[in-house]
């Protein structure tokens, strides 16, 4: 392909997630060229949530793929193009950014960078075959779904803390399982002891997790491992927080700065260490990690690429703008 022929957008936004679809509804309605690219499933990690229960609006939740889907005929509507495919390299060349990507390379005046995170899996029989139906990694997501059910927890870090003490609100009674020793805060710890006196969680250290088993299309127990012998615990589902890993492979030896986890550096205008180049949703450094705060995060960065494109976004300092506050599209 020659120079000629490389195609040039106003914005690419990698990824088609929540974040990325709610700023191609902004962007594509004030008929800004927008572009989007996602390898996986349009939609992300919302379309493979079985009942999506706090989205604002459902009052009785939605599926999530009927939400993903939702997103996207919208996104399209006002214009959006999705294309199945995956950018493997973002480099600055001054007023246009080259993406290299299995269609070629392409040229951008402005990317979003939108391409979330997934979770870590333990990979043992049955997290897969029985994710969404009693395997599950988000407590605020489904937790309401276990109101006075037996739960298993597997991590032993401040997630994992955090969240059994959430579902607390909703299970008669969680098992924690750590695989070696908890390594959450003194804080968090503390706090987790108050549950264990209430005989709302007992933990079990030295518990490697080897197998969930289900019936039926349901979970009914996890077996383990403790000190050499078998353990069964009766579960009517597991939660599992052993940690998120960003979808930021493909930006290695880039000039584009991670945080210590892998997770994207933004200022307070959602812009990375690269001029021109945003991030918003689960793959930022910082994020909430929910459907609404990517929706949001999305649209405000959708508002400010707007005066980017328009000129309006100024320099002041190393890694800092100053920004005209968006006006409404």
């Amino acid at each position: 392909m020659s120079e000629a022929e490389v195609q040039k957008h106003d914005v690419i936004m990698i990824g088609a997630g929540p974040a990325a679809l709610a700023a191609a509804v902004y962007t594509t309605r004030e008929d800004i060229d927008t572009l989007l690219f996602e390898r996986g499933v349009v939609g992300g990690l919302a379309a493979i949530t079985d009942m999506v229960d706090n989205y604002p609006g459902f009052a009785e939740g939605i599926e999530g793929l009927t939400l993903a889907q939702n997103l996207q005929n919208q996104a399209e509507r006002f214009g959006a193009v999705i294309e199945l495919g995956e950018v493997t390299k973002i480099s600055d060349e001054g007023d246009y950014k080259r993406l290299e990507t299995t269609s070629g390379d392409m040229l951008a005046r402005a990317v979003l960078i939108a391409t979330g995170s997934d979770y870590k899996k333990i990979g043992v029989p049955g997290e897969k075959e029985y994710y969404a139906r009693g395997v599950h990694y988000c407590a605020t997501c489904d937790g309401a779904f276990y109101r006075d059910k037996k739960l298993v927890v597997i991590g032993g870090g401040n997630s994992a803390i955090q969240e059994s003490i959430f579902l607390t609100r909703f299970a008669s009674h969680i098992d924690l399982l750590v695989r070696s020793s908890i390594k959450a805060s003194d804080v968090l710890q503390k706090e987790l002891q108050k549950y264990v006196d209430d005989g709302k969680i007992t933990v079990h250290l030295n518990t490697a997790t080897d197998e969930i088993v289900g019936s039926d299309n349901v979970v009914t127990k996890v077996v383990g491992t403790k000190e050499g012998a078998k353990v069964e615990f009766e579960t009517d589902g597991v939660f599992i927080f052993v940690g998120l890993v960003p979808n930021t492979q493909f930006l290695a030896g880039s000039d584009i700065e991670l945080d210590e986890i892998g997770f994207i550096k933004t200022d307070k205008h959602l812009m990375t260490s690269m001029r021109g180049v945003f991030a918003a949703g689960d793959v930022r450094s910082g994020a909430t990690m929910q459907i609404a705060s990517a929706v949001g995060e999305g649209a405000t960065a959708a508002l400010i690429i707007r005066e980017y494109l328009e000129g309006k976004l100024v320099p002041t300092s190393e890694h800092a703008e100053e920004i005209i506050t968006p006006q409404p599209c």
